[in-house]
């Protein structure tokens, strides 16, 4: 399949309708969706029938109608869908964040103290994150892993949050290890 180029703005929206599907488990209305990205409905209904004709929403008339992303959106915007994901749970200074699943880890230059950062890409709503807040991602389920940083900077258009990291730890683990 050929990479589908998208606007920012559609991008936007599509990833909303990714988050609030994930959340709510159904169609997505376009008032929330509106609410959101904080247009007008008019507009996202607008916006709607170019991702439609993209095949990368579908539409359901009809007053428990909605959106729904397909699997395309899901790669168009190189994210992994999972039915059932493992649980990492995110604490945002020092409290449980909702709504947040998360998709990976990246380490870079884990060999200079100084430099070491981690992107924690996620799905859901990382709105409230800012840049200085303190986060703590993890145990990641095979690994163990916990990082914990100072928030560097938040791409929300990729849902992606750069951490300064402070510390990373892992525990051991609730069941054997197969080997």
């Amino acid at each position: 399949m050929e990479a589908i180029e998208l606007t920012s703005s559609q991008e936007k929206i599509l990833r909303t309708v990714i988050d609030l599907h994930t959340k709510l488990q159904t169609t997505v209305k376009g008032d929330d969706i509106a609410d959101e990205v904080g247009l007008k409905a008019g507009t996202i209904r607008n916006k709607m029938q170019s991702l439609k004709a993209l095949q990368l929403v579908e539409g359901f008339p009809g007053p428990k109608g909605g959106y729904k992303p397909t699997a395309a959106a899901y790669t168009a915007l190189e994210i992994q869908q999972i039915d059932d994901p493992s649980a990492v749970t995110v604490k945002y200074d020092g409290e449980m964040v909702d709504n947040v699943i998360v998709e990976g880890i990246s380490l870079s230059s884990v060999h200079h103290p100084d430099l070491c950062r981690a992107e924690i890409r996620m799905q859901g709503e990382v709105d409230n994150i800012s840049e200085g807040d303190l986060l703590t991602v993890g145990p990641t389920p095979l690994s163990r892993l916990t990082v914990k940083g100072t928030v560097e900077q938040k791409d929300r258009a990729s849902n992606i949050v750069t951490l300064q990291i402070e510390g990373m730890q892992t525990t051991e683990s609730e069941s054997p290890r197969v080997r």
